[in-house]
């Protein structure tokens, strides 16, 4: 019950203008390249945008929090995000692949099939439209074009350095790393410089327990959206390199930089008029005129940052599904149609972008919770085994995981989703709970996985 693993030929190594051949192999010693701390700006990079800011205005403005309250929830939420990162990010080195391809122990070959199609409509299309959205506007606002063009713009570049490979977008990260964290660092201080800290929440929205669960689920759908690329971007480093170090690098970029806009966006919401209607114009109004320029400007490319992950991982966990495509360029091939659907998806989300939003994030943390939940069990249970020889074995099962999946999934959306569309029994029984899905779709899934997949690890240990 073991199969080859694919593995790439060498001659990728460090070269940064280059088309990263393959999908999804196997990183052979000889490509592998790179130290823990470039994770840090790996994770801080693609958070530097507006759609970071976004969520912590959505905790005071659609939530009812006070500042304060937001900040509460804001790290709470983020911090749990940041935990789940950290551990998927340490994997990355040592076993070589991408996180979906991981995930195939979890689920089997074939069961995989379900979490990477998400995966991939998630990253490649839902994350990659919403940034593009906030990127053009902010183009939009600076240059007085239509938000169209300045989609356009956005969507061809992001598209390019996903198209070109890890190389590109690591290194794309790193040299933007420095103006996005001047910029909008210098905006903060502007906004803080103004903001009523004290002020009591505003009326209208959910507020209470519900508002503060609400916050808690959103700022963790926003971090652990990432959770499903972790080892993406670790998968190059050498295999000797320290786990600690690998995920601390990674969790602590993700980590200070949501929580760090995500104030920011909290705080700006004190000053002026806010407005959910003008997101974008409302959090630089207060901002001396040349400083907001240069933060339209950092918003347009800490999206191109955010998307370029993205729509690069879409494609990666569309390869891992299993479909047959030309082996030396899948992942640069499915790229571009992820590019081109995610342009279609943002287009037609530009007239309501904000509402699109708060729902896109909370719907992401009800498939992501339990998948973590099931990802972490496995993990668990298989801790110290050898894995490799199951990774690319297309006749590998494990069927009790996918249904751990699907009943965390299904009876957390049933009893407890707090969405316009469709409110769960009992969030409709009690509806202070907010929107707790997320929270009690891991908890099926990982309780649901240790039940029903222990002995099959177990026997599957006592045969290696």
């Amino acid at each position: 019950m073991t199969a080859v693993e694919p593995t790439t030929d060498g001659t990728y190594q460090d070269r940064i203008v280059a088309v990263e051949p393959g999908g999804n192999e196997f990183i052979a010693e000889a490509d592998r390249h790179g130290k823990p701390s470039q994770l840090f700006w790996t994770w801080t990079s693609p958070n530097m945008e507006f759609a970071t800011v976004f969520v912590g205005m959505l905790a005071v403005l659609a939530f009812g929090m006070s500042f304060w309250q937001a900040v509460a929830g804001i790290i709470i939420g983020t911090g749990l995000g940041a935990i789940a990162h950290y551990f998927l990010s340490a994997r990355g080195p040592l076993h070589g692949v991408p996180q979906m391809v991981l995930g195939r122990m979890a689920f089997g070959f074939k069961g995989n099939a379900l979490p990477a199609t998400l995966m991939s409509i998630t990253a490649g299309v839902g994350w990659f439209a919403t940034n593009s959205v906030s990127g053009a506007f902010a183009l939009s606002t600076l240059f007085g074009f239509g938000p169209l063009i300045g989609l356009i713009i956005i969507v061809v570049l992001q598209t390019a350095f996903a198209f070109f490979g890890h190389n590109l977008v690591q290194a794309f990260e790193r040299w933007s790393f420095p103006a996005l964290v001047i910029v909008f660092g210098a905006a903060s201080v502007g906004i803080f410089a103004h903001a009523d800290l004290g002020a009591p929440a505003p009326s209208g929205g959910v507020g209470g327990l519900g508002g503060f669960l609400l916050t808690v689920g959103t700022a963790f759908g926003y971090a652990a959206g990432w959770t499903p690329y972790a080892a993406d971007y670790t998968r190059y480093l050498p295999s000797a390199v320290s786990t600690f170090a690998t995920g601390f690098f990674a969790s602590t970029g993700l980590f200070v930089s949501c929580v760090a806009l995500e104030i920011v966006g909290a705080a700006s919401t004190t000053v002026g008029v806010a407005s959910l209607g003008n997101p974008t114009g409302s959090f630089t109004a207060e901002l001396a005129p040349l400083l907001a320029k240069a933060t339209l400007m950092a918003i347009a490319v800490g999206a191109i940052a955010a998307n370029a992950l993205n729509v690069y991982s879409g494609a990666m966990a569309f390869v891992t599904i299993g479909i047959t495509l030309p082996p030396h360029i899948a992942r640069a091939l499915v790229t571009v149609f992820f590019g081109v659907a995610g342009f279609l998806i943002a287009w037609w989300a530009l007239p309501d972008a904000a509402h699109s939003y708060e729902a896109f994030l909370l719907v992401i943390a009800y498939w992501i919770g339990p998948w973590l939940g099931v990802v972490f069990a496995d993990q668990y249970l298989r801790r110290g085994q050898q894995i490799a020889g199951y990774l690319y074995d297309r006749s590998y099962s494990n069927w009790p995981g996918l249904l751990s999946f699907a009943l965390g999934l299904g009876l957390s959306v049933l009893l407890f989703s707090n969405q316009e569309k469709f409110v769960g029994y009992i969030a409709q029984a009690v509806p202070k709970l907010g929107d707790i899905t997320f929270f009690v779709g891991f908890l099926i899934s990982g309780a649901a996985y240790l039940v029903l997949c222990r002995s099959k690890i177990a026997a599957e240990r006592a045969v290696i």
